[in-house]
């Protein structure tokens, strides 16, 4: 499948950060304490950079494990975006509607307590009032 830019595979980056360190895949492998394979696997563009990877070699090379993340996820992106079935697929998800503005008051009233919940409940329209005793008193014994 041909990519849609020049992102370069997560694979290619990190070959040019073992060819700049002068390591290899073997050292790397054994400096992050990972698998050989998974290594391997990543620049052969069979595998992909997970977090658990990122982290470790974001702590090898210096840099963050978002920076390995950010290649990781630009690939993937840009090679779904060259796929046309799948963008085709995607065209038929809706768009999401905001929400009214009595959904923006029940949030805004998130932190009241019990006795105030009801009596903003009390005041939408169509509410039944309650019946029977008080919120907050109780009978003594």
């Amino acid at each position: 499948m041909a990519r849609s830019s020049q992102t370069k595979n997560p694979g290619e980056v990190l070959q040019s950060f073992i060819d700049e360190y002068q390591t290899n895949a073997f050292a790397l492998s054994k400096s992050i304490k990972v698998a050989y394979q998974s290594v391997t696997n990543i620049l052969n563009g069979k595998g992909r950079i997970s977090v658990h990877i990122a982290l470790r070699l974001g702590q090898y090379f210096g840099n963050t494990p978002k920076y390995w993340l950010d290649v990781q996820a630009s690939y993937e992106i840009d090679e779904l975006s060259a796929d046309k079935k799948f963008v085709n697929s995607i065209k038929s998800i809706p768009k999401a509607v905001k929400p009214s503005g009595k959904v923006k008051k029940e949030i805004k009233n998130k932190g009241d307590t019990l006795a105030e919940k009801r009596k903003n409940a009390a005041k939408l329209p169509g509410a039944k009032q309650a019946r029977g005793k008080k919120p907050g008193k109780s009978k003594k014994k």
